[in-house]
């Protein structure tokens, strides 16, 4: 076999090993990252270089070692589980480094941080006053958690006896310029629905980059901003096309309307608008 052939198979080998494993270790953040998964990370990369490279020993040594380094993070999550002891070792625990006001110099000093990286930690919470905090405290993770003092912090909702109604997350309906259908059906509209609200907007769904609705029924469209991917339209052309909604939407309401004077006088209404209509579409297909 080649050896660039060989080199190649050993590396997607190791790239498809090395999936498989990171599945089995588990998902976390860098910064939420142990000590233990840390060192493993590293090791488990040198290690899956060097099979994908060296091509005198057997593949299968480097494979045992791979297992081995990860599954120890497997195991060591399972014993930190199952013991207190053994996750304080493994993971730390949590400093208080701002009490009451005031710093705690000796805690600081223990997480090997400086006051401007206390300030900074701060500063990213939006607080820039050390003596409007109640508590901070730095995590395992390295995050730092602030609590303001009480007459410090935001006023709620709650606090002044208001009722308000849970928020919803709103829903992306149009994504890089394709229709999601499952997110449409969940607030309940359809495509019928959202094609006469492009129609309204004389766009089309290619057009649009992201579309969102709020929890109110708002629709948000984010456009596509390539530089000719919008051709704009002749004035006419836009003004036409607006009237001829406008049109249908006359007569879906003279339609649906049980007034016999209102719905009358849409349908007059309708047919004044398809008289303007008449005179401006030869202008329109000129």
């Amino acid at each position: 076999m080649p050896d660039w052939l060989n080199i190649t198979l050993r590396s997607i080998g190791a790239l498809i090993y090395l999936f498989l494993l990171t599945k089995l270790i588990g998902k976390r953040q860098i910064r939420q990252l142990t000590y233990i998964e840390y060192i493993v990370g590293i090791t488990v990369g040198s290690i899956a270089a060097f099979m994908a490279t060296e091509m005198d020993g057997p593949i299968y040594h480097s494979l045992i070692s791979l297992t081995i380094f990860a599954a120890f993070p497997a195991l060591s999550e399972w014993l930190s589980l199952k013991s207190k002891w053994y996750r304080d070792i493994m993971e730390g625990k949590s400093t208080i480094v701002v009490q009451d006001g005031k710093i705690l110099e000796n805690n600081l000093a223990k997480e090997k941080l400086t006051s401007e990286d206390l300030l900074e930690q701060l500063r990213v919470k939006n607080v820039f006053r050390v003596a409007d905090v109640e508590f901070a405290m730095m995590e395992t993770s390295g995050e730092l958690t602030v609590l303001l003092k009480s007459d410090q912090q935001p006023v709620t909702p709650g606090q002044l006896g208001l009722n308000v109604a849970p928020a919803k997350m709103p829903q992306t309906i149009i994504m890089d310029g394709k229709i999601m259908p499952k997110p449409l059906a969940t607030i309940g509209k359809n495509q019928v629905w959202l094609e006469t609200q492009l129609k309204k907007r004389r766009t089309t769904v290619e057009d649009v980059f992201l579309g969102q609705v709020d929890e109110t029924g708002n629709l948000y469209l984010d456009f596509v901003s390539d530089a000719g991917s919008n051709k704009k339209k002749p004035q006419i052309q836009e003004t036409y096309e607006t009237l001829k909604q406008c049109l249908q939407d006359l007569e879906q309401q003279a339609n649906a309307e049980q007034n016999s004077k209102l719905q009358q006088k849409y349908k007059d209404n309708a047919t004044k608008l398809e008289e303007i209509l008449k005179q401006i579409q030869p202008q329109y297909k000129h």
